[in-house]
């Protein structure tokens, strides 16, 4: 049968690793061109 004993690890530990925050500029200057492309595309 499994083990029953709970393991609590912190956040930084169960990660195992650094994530830095590069995904909300990502995501904001993607966001930011498809506007203006699609506002382009309206535009013509």
């Amino acid at each position: 049968m499994a083990d029953d004993k709970q393991v609590h690890i912190d956040t930084e530990d169960a990660r195992a690793g650094w994530t830095p925050h590069v995904t909300r500029y990502v995501l904001g200057i993607s966001l930011a061109a498809v506007v203006i492309l699609f506002a382009i595309i309206v535009l013509l």
